[in-house]
C-alpha cells in the first residue's frame, strides 16, 4: 500500500510539471510562432508582471541567446537569467506605467550577486529615470529601455520569420 502511494505521488508531481512545462511553452509559442501574434506596444504595456518576464524570455530565445526563468518570488532581484557566450546576465523586467527608478537597478545588482552573474541588465516598456541611469552607469548595469525593447521585438520577428 505504502508503494502505491509514493508512486501515485511522484506520478502526480511529474504530471503536474509535464502540464506546468506545456503550458509554459504554449505560452512561449504564443509569441514565437506567427509574426502576427508578436504583441503591439499598447499590449505589452498591459501585460501583468509575469507575462511580460515570459514575453522579455521568448525575445530573447527567438535572437538567440540562452535564457532561464528565475523562480517566482525567488529571483532574489533577477526575473531572468540571460547567456550570451561566455557572459551570464541578471535580467530584471520591468513592465511599468512610469519611469523606473533606482530600485530597479539595486534589485538586479543584488541578482547578480545571488546568482553569480557577472552583468545585469534591467529591461523595461517605459523609460528610465535619471537617478537610474547614474546608478546603472557608475555600477556597469545595462539599461534597455522602451525603444531598445522595440528594436529586439523587430530583430526577434526578423530573425524567426524572414
Amino acid at each position: 500500500m505504502l508503494i502505491f502511494i509514493v508512486t501515485f505521488i511522484i506520478s502526480s508531481l511529474i504530471f503536474e510539471y509535464c502540464i506546468n512545462e506545456f503550458k509554459r511553452q504554449m505560452k512561449r509559442q504564443k509569441y514565437g510562432i506567427n509574426p502576427m501574434l508578436i504583441p503591439k506596444m499598447d499590449e505589452v504595456d498591459h501585460m501583468k508582471g509575469k507575462e511580460f518576464d515570459e514575453f522579455v524570455l521568448t525575445l530573447f530565445e527567438n535572437t538567440g541567446y540562452r535564457v532561464e526563468l528565475t523562480p517566482r518570488n525567488q529571483g532574489y532581484g533577477a526575473d531572468l537569467i540571460l547567456y550570451e557566450d561566455k557572459l551570464k546576465f541578471a535580467v530584471q523586467a520591468k513592465r511599468y506605467k512610469n519611469p523606473v527608478g533606482v530600485k530597479a537597478v539595486e534589485e538586479v545588482l543584488r541578482g547578480m550577486k545571488y546568482h553569480k552573474t557577472n552583468k545585469a541588465m534591467v529591461i523595461t516598456n517605459s523609460t528610465f529615470t535619471i537617478s537610474a541611469y547614474e546608478l546603472a552607469r557608475s555600477k556597469s548595469v545595462v539599461l534597455w529601455d522602451r525603444k531598445k525593447l522595440i528594436k529586439l521585438m523587430r530583430r526577434a520577428t526578423r530573425k524567426v520569420y524572414y
